[in-house]
């Protein structure tokens, strides 16, 4: 039954397989046994797609909501067995997981009814010190983390850099920059403990071809820096998605071509056994699965 919801969900045999963790073949095969039990084809076949007919329709219609209260029972009954209680301390940054997060924890309230999720915003000044200091018990941060006491788990976002420029600066009316044009401005330096790496990758020092890049002020949170950017000391790069968390009328914000990817991950301290951390990896790469 798990093969057909997948399939009927994702329309597509290499995806269900991958939801299901088995090949595609096994996913043919578990479909036509189906098939021949209930006496009838539940999907239309051709080489370039594959839906529901009418009575697989029927059957998907019926059975999600029924295999998803099973599903309950049986992610309670594991609950129990595991000791998934208590309260799981989760770090983030920023928006966190992005439209990935409302997602992630509806589907750990679901799975795990007897832990809860205690949400702990952490700062990019210091991205990994709530995490080593014991304040929070897995984190969302942006990457690269490259440190040997910390586990990087699964990306749960990739996305793009944009450019943060006030209105009145010189290159607000572009509908795109390179980061070779940032040759001439002036960047940001940061407070705290974040990694020399970490701030590197996210405001660079220099351009592709080597040139260095000037930094002006230091700052210590991101509300800081969108202030300095929009009174026009200085210009920064970041996350694609900031533009739409973030919206401002006094900046403009501008797709860099060559900034590389952004990702965002869960991060947790390297050795940690706690099963609330396990539970919360596994909805998330289940979520992932099932949101491609």
């Amino acid at each position: 039954m798990k093969a057909f919801l997948a399939l009927a969900r994702h329309h597509h045999f290499g995806k269900a397989a991958e939801e299901c963790a088995v090949s595609q073949p096994r996913i043919s095969q578990l479909i036509r046994g189906i098939e021949t039990k209930i006496g009838g084809s539940l999907f239309n076949r051709t080489s370039r797609q594959v839906t529901l007919t009418v009575l697989g329709q029927q059957l998907f219609t019926s059975l999600e909501p029924a295999y998803g209260r099973l599903e309950a029972i049986y992610y309670q009954a594991q609950n129990a067995a595991r000791g998934v209680t208590g309260i799981l301390r989760l770090g983030f940054m920023g928006s966190g997981a992005n439209e990935l997060m409302a997602p992630l924890l509806t589907r750990f309230r679901e799975r795990y009814p007897d832990c809860d999720i205690e949400l702990v915003e952490t700062s990019f000044s210091d991205p990994l010190g709530p995490l080593r200091r014991g304040e929070v018990d897995v984190t969302l941060t942006r990457l690269p983390v490259q440190e040997t006491d910390l586990t990087v788990g699964p990306v749960m976002i990739s996305e793009g850099f944009i450019l943060a420029v006030g209105l009145q600066h010189r290159l607000a009316t572009r509908t795109h920059v390179s980061l070779e044009e940032l040759k001439s401005e002036t960047m940001f330096a940061i407070t705290g403990n974040a990694p020399d790496y970490w701030w590197d990758h996210h405001v660079p020092r220099e351009t592709p071809s080597g040139v260095p890049i000037s930094r002006g002020a230091k700052v210590g949170s991101f509300q800081e820096l969108l202030t300095l950017v929009a009174a026009g000391k200085g210009v920064s790069t970041m996350a694609a998605s900031v533009a739409v968390y973030y919206p401002r009328p006094d900046i403009k914000y501008i797709p860099v071509v060559d900034g590389g990817e952004n990702e965002v991950a869960l991060v947790w301290r390297s050795g940690e056994q706690l099963s609330r951390i396990k539970a919360l990896v596994d909805v998330a790469r289940s979520l992932l699965v099932t949101s491609r």
